[in-house]
Parts: C-alpha cells; structure tokens; sequence
C-alpha cells in the first residue's frame, strides 16, 4: 500500500490551522470580553460628561441671557460652535 503524501500533509495541515485558529479564537474572545467591559465602563463615562457639559452650557447661556451679556455670549458661543465644528458635531446635527 502506497501512501498519498500529497493528501497526508493537506490532512495534517487542516488539523494543525483548525488547532491555530482555536487558540487565537480562545484568546481574542477572553480579550473582548476584558474590552466589552472597558467599552461598557467608558459609555457610562462619556454618558455623564456629556450630561455635565450639556448643563454646564445651559446654565452659562441662562446667566449670560440674564446679565444682558450681547458680547460674552457671542465669544461663547463662537468658541462652543468652534470646538463643535472641529469635532464634527455640526455636520452631523444639520443633517
């Protein structure tokens, strides 16, 4: 009996990617698990920053609104709709 060393090596080859691609599956779920959580602990992060500037904005612009501050509030503004716009926030409201 002759062996097919052609269809052995493809054999041991398949065996030894699918035992590869295991250990790489096992590893990367472990890790995205570690990172789901840092993704899900930094949501909650940005969630109260964006509620705290949301906040902070308003009661600057009431107190400006009630001083009858025409050009601190123009700055103001100019500086929020600057750092907006260079966020890319604007373009994303507008639409």
């Amino acid at each position: 009996m002759e062996i097919n060393w052609v269809i052995l090596g493809w054999l041991i080859d398949m065996i030894l990617n699918g035992f590869a691609w295991l250990v790489i599956g096992a590893i990367f779920l472990s890790l995205i698990d570690v990172t789901d959580s840092w993704t899900r602990k930094a949501i909650t992060w940005v969630d109260k920053a964006d509620k705290w500037i949301r906040k902070l904005i308003d009661n600057l612009l009431e107190w400006i609104q009630k001083k009858n501050l025409k050009i601190i509030s123009s700055i103001i503004l100019l500086i929020i709709f600057g750092i907006l716009a260079q966020l890319g926030i604007i373009p994303k409201l507008i639409t």
